[in-house]
This record gives structure tokens, sequence and C-alpha cells, in this order.
């Protein structure tokens, strides 16, 4: 019997997620729809977990049952053809197919196609976080702080397809756009995937990149509620414009790894008792640590409260 405890850790914070953002989006549909497709993500994600051990041990048969070596390369591969595209099908499979029988009675805008794609990723996260905490292998910790992920691969795609049925195109030019939005997440899926695991200095680069793309999926939530994205790349010379960049990198680094950090005492602290954490010899590195993390994400928000609030041409 499935650990009520767990239940609730694993499907609990991707619901809170979910109604935050339809309380967000004046358009938003009804919560009856967004738990439809919460649902949907869930079964999705069961088929993924079905397709991942189908192809794996199709794979396993084609070797002749021989232990297959990990290497870099090949986990690189295994994310890019296997994993990632798989959970990304089975997530875009769940937000059409519905979509198709609703819009015999339903008109949809683009806001609303966005929340279905976004409540079908929460959906998805739900399962995910499910099977790996009976698994036990990440913490309740990890899994909760990693809970918007799904959402944030799949936003891209979700916008392309809520411009595209909503406006009624079907030309070339638009089917090209969903398709290079869902090869995108399927990259970044792989990607953020391949950095999860103990990649030494590659850890570094995971927390940015999940805080860079946190920040498109804002902007895209901007966009479907007929707002204008925050622009803070405005330099009207291409010198101005390099140094902004980078120092939009240097802020989504700064800010992502202060994020990490955080993680990583919290993920340390989580087994040790209060007393074991107020020792004299336990305290004042923890406190080191917290305020260097805290100073990290001051610095990165500084950085891009500069670039937001530069004059724009």
């Amino acid at each position: 019997m499935i650990d009520l405890f767990l239940l609730l850790w694993a499907v609990v914070p991707p619901l809170l997620l979910l109604f935050f953002y339809q309380y967000r989006v004046s358009t938003a549909p009804y919560l009856f729809r967004l738990f439809l497709f919460f649902l949907f993500g869930f079964i999705s994600g069961l088929f993924a977990d079905v397709s991942g051990w189908v192809f794996d041990n199709v794979a396993r048969a084609i070797v002749n049952g021989q232990q297959i070596q990990p290497s870099l390369t090949g986990e690189i591969f295994r994310q890019l053809l296997l994993v990632a595209p798989i959970a990304e099908a089975c997530k875009l499979a769940a937000v059409i197919i519905p979509i198709q029988f609703l819009r015999i009675q339903s008109r949809f805008c683009t806001s609303s196609i966005f929340l279905f794609t976004i409540a079908t990723a929460f959906g998805f996260t739900a399962q995910e976080n499910l099977g790996y905490l009976l698994d036990g292998t990440p913490s309740v910790w990890e899994r909760l702080i990693l809970t918007p992920v799904q959402a944030i691969l799949s936003a891209p795609w979700g916008y392309a397809l809520g411009i595209s049925i909503c406006l009624k195109i079907r030309s070339h030019r638009y089917t090209q756009s969903v398709a290079a939005a869902w090869l995108m997440a399927v990259v970044y899926h792989a990607l953020v995937n391949f950095l999860s695991g103990p990649r030494g200095i590659f850890n570094y680069v995971l927390f940015p990149l999940l805080l860079w793309l946190f920040w498109q999926m804002e902007q895209l939530l901007r966009r479907v509620q007929g707002k204008h994205p925050i622009n803070i790349i405005s330099g009207y010379t291409a010198e101005e414009r390099y140094w902004q960049i980078a120092l939009m990198v240097l802020a989504f680094f700064l800010a992502g790894n202060g994020i990490f950090g955080l993680f990583t005492l919290a993920k340390t602290l989580s087994p040790l008792g209060i007393g074991q954490i107020f020792s004299a010899s336990f305290f004042l590195p923890t406190l080191s640590q917290l305020l260097i993390n805290l100073l990290l994400g001051v610095l990165g928000w500084g950085i891009f409260r500069y670039l937001r609030d530069l004059p724009k041409y």
C-alpha cells in the first residue's frame, strides 16, 4: 500500500503551484478542467515510465543481455534520444488529445492552452515524484525544489501550441514553430537530466540554467496575458548589448548557485537534530555558508534589477 505521507509530498506541491498559476491568470479556465489535465499528466507519466522500461529492455535484448557499461557519452545519448523525447512526447499527447475533444464544446484562448500544458506538466511531476519517493533514491527536499522543472521545460511548446490552435493557424510556419519548441524542450530536458547527476563542476551549471528557463517561462506567461515581456537587454550599440548579456549571464550564475548552495545546505541539515545544528563546532560554518549563499543571491538579484531598470531605447 502506498504511504499516505509520500503520496501527499508527491501530489500536494505540484497542485499548490497549479493553484498559484491559475490565480495569476485572469482568463484561466475552470479549475475542474485544470484538474483533468493534471490527471492526464499523471497518466502520461505512467506511460513514459512504461515506455522507458520497454525501450531499456529492447536495448538489452539487442546486445544479447550483456551488461552495458555506463559512460558519459552513452548517458548523454540516452537522455537525448530516449528519456527526454519520451517524456515530452507523452506530455504533448496528454495536452493535444483532450483538447481535440474539448474544442467541440469550447473555444480556448492562448492562456487556457498554456495553462493546460502547465497543469499536465505538474501532473507528470506528481507521478514522477511518487515514483522517486517510493524508490527512496532522492529525499523529499530534492523532489520539492525540482517540482517546477517539468512545467518550465514544457512551457515553450505549450505557448507555441496555444498560438497555433487559438488563432486557427495551420500555416507551415506555425507548424514548424511548435515542432521547434518541442525539440528545444527535448534538448533542455536531456541537459537538465544530465546535469542533475553527480557531474562535478558541471553541477554548478544546473541551477543557473533552471533559473534562466524559469525566467523564460515567466516571460511567456506575460505574453499569454497580453503583457509586454520584460526586456533586460536594451543596449543601443553592439558593445552595450554584449556587456548587458555578460551581466545577465553573471546574474543568473550568481543567483542560481546561491539557490544551489542553499539547497545543498538544506540537504546537509535535514538529517541532523537541533542540538547538532546549534553545536559550537557546526553552527558557525553553517551560518557562514548560509550568508555566502544569500549574498550570491542578493548580488544576482541586484544585477538583474540594474539591467531591468536601465533606460530602454
